[in-house]
């Protein structure tokens, strides 16, 4: 204690006796500057800036709450989907939705269908994306565009029906270009569909009428995107479908239609929150 005390006294004298002594710039005595900023200046201006541009390189678009990711478990050497229930689940040849799996919610939405009113699986929905192709085909009918809807929802047997049908007729290779194997249509979801105009089916052509260019530019506005677009046939695996229709909501079709992205190019940018 009273070595201590000599110490603060020698201090306190040779501080007042030395009238052009400074003390260096960052140091401080405890209780005099405790609890101050003791950083040098400009320091802090740069922290505050780092953080401020961290901020800012966060693109909020992408960022996904986790929900929205694939649930994935391997079952003989396939990737399949335990969340199939997932509004974005994302399904193409690489994960595999189960062959039981009926979406909970099908209706069948209040629009024109190409096949008349026959009462057939097709023309089944999931509720919300029922409720969302009717808005889109509201909007359409604003802006004097005519669409029919053509096929929804697609059972795991009709899928393999169709994929054996497009096999006889073109080929494997072909077939697997065109037609998703069962397990893997996203018309299984429930959120896709297929849509046309007036005379022109599910042809490359309905890009080019007013129709297909109102879709394109359109579409998501009512919270769908086009699945498979032209120039990203790598990327999705499959070829150019201007009639096929997924929807995955509002905010996000909005993101990636403004980013031209497909969805595999959506997950590849998002971050989990």
């Amino acid at each position: 204690m009273i070595l201590k005390h000599t110490v603060i006294l020698l201090l306190s004298v040779s501080l007042s006796a030395c009238m052009n002594f400074s003390i260096p710039e960052g140091i401080y005595f405890r209780g005099e500057y405790e609890g101050k900023d003791n950083k040098q200046p400009g320091q802090k201006n740069n922290i505050e800036q780092n953080i401020k541009q961290n901020e800012e390189q966060i693109d909020k678009d992408f960022l996904l709450d986790p929900q929205y990711f694939n649930v994935v478990k391997e079952v003989n050497g396939n990737k399949m989907i335990e969340n199939p229930a997932n509004i974005l689940v994302m399904l193409n040849k690489e994960f595999s939705l189960p062959e039981s799996y009926v979406p909970a919610n099908l209706v069948v939405p209040n629009v024109e269908f190409s096949f008349g009113d026959e009462d057939v699986p097709k023309r089944y929905l999931r509720e919300e994306a029922a409720r969302a192709l009717e808005e889109l085909f509201a909007l359409a009918e604003q802006n004097g565009i005519e669409l029919f809807a053509v096929s929804g929802y697609r059972s795991y047997s009709r899928q393999q029906e169709i994929f054996n049908a497009e096999k006889e007729n073109k080929g494997v290779e072909k077939a697997l270009q065109a037609v998703a194997l069962p397990g893997k249509s996203e018309h299984q979801t429930g959120l896709a569909i297929d849509v046309i105009s007036r005379g022109v089916g599910l042809k490359e052509e309905f890009s080019e009428t007013k129709e297909g260019k109102w879709v394109k530019e359109n579409a998501h506005r009512a919270g769908f995107i086009i699945r498979y677009p032209k120039g990203k046939e790598s990327i999705t695996g499959y070829q150019y479908e201007p009639w096929h229709l997924r929807y995955v909501g509002k905010e996000k079709a909005a993101v990636i239609y403004e980013n031209n992205l497909t969805l595999e190019e959506y997950f590849q940018k998002v971050k989990k929150i």
